[in-house]
């Protein structure tokens, strides 16, 4: 359980859905609360399906451009060290590719919940790069199943946040979650740092 928790709290970290509660409740101004639980629903199933499939393929990732999962680590680590540095400065949305014109692209679209919610807000080179290590690094598969259960879990956390995104944006306002935000982010930092030490040190180890 420990270790299940532990991957869970990493992925929340990473992946933070409080910061992206203001883009979806700007996005779904104006909707139904019918139209904005099937539409959490929706973002919560593709970003299940988008880390369950990266999770899966990360061997085969590795393998076909001819990475070491150290080399992996480092690479992950310096994503995870970019993403925390930009929570803590308060670019949730920049750091995940929304721009302006994301913005502007998504208010015209019918369906948003594969993008811009899933990816990239939610699912990003950060939690895809973590996910991949953590698959070539616990080769057995009842720790692997410990790390399904923990994206399982996180796509619930995921629904449960959009679900209720009007009422706590409405708690926390933009200045709480940003706070939220900036404690998230130095906790990603802290995650990309292990990261790469981990894969310097294993890397010079597998060298000598």
């Amino acid at each position: 359980m420990e270790f299940f928790f532990g991957t869970l709290f990493s992925l929340f970290s990473i992946v933070d859905p409080p910061g992206a509660i203001p883009v979806y409740t700007s996005l779904t101004d104006g909707m139904s609360q019918k139209e904005r639980n099937r539409l959490a629903l929706h973002t919560s199933f593709y970003f299940l399906l988008i880390l369950v499939a990266f999770f899966l393929a990360g061997t085969y990732i590795l393998s076909f451009f001819g990475l070491s999962v150290h080399a992996m680590r480092i690479a992950g680590g310096m994503v995870l060290l970019s993403t925390g540095f930009g929570l803590m400065g308060g670019n949730f949305t920049k750091q995940r590719g929304y721009s302006d014109s994301v913005a502007e692209n998504a208010k015209s679209r019918a369906e948003i919940a594969f993008t811009p919610m899933a990816m990239p807000l939610l699912s990003g080179p950060g939690s895809i790069s973590y996910l991949i290590t953590q698959f070539k690094q616990h080769p057995d598969w009842a720790e692997r199943s410990l790390i399904l259960a923990a994206i399982v879990a996180m796509g619930v956390l995921v629904y449960l946040t959009l679900r209720a995104a009007p009422w706590l944006f409405k708690i926390f306002g933009t200045g709480g979650l940003n706070a939220i935000a900036r404690i998230m982010g130095f906790l990603v930092v802290a995650v990309g740092v292990q990261f790469i030490v981990d894969g310097m040190v294993h890397l010079v180890g597998a060298i000598e």
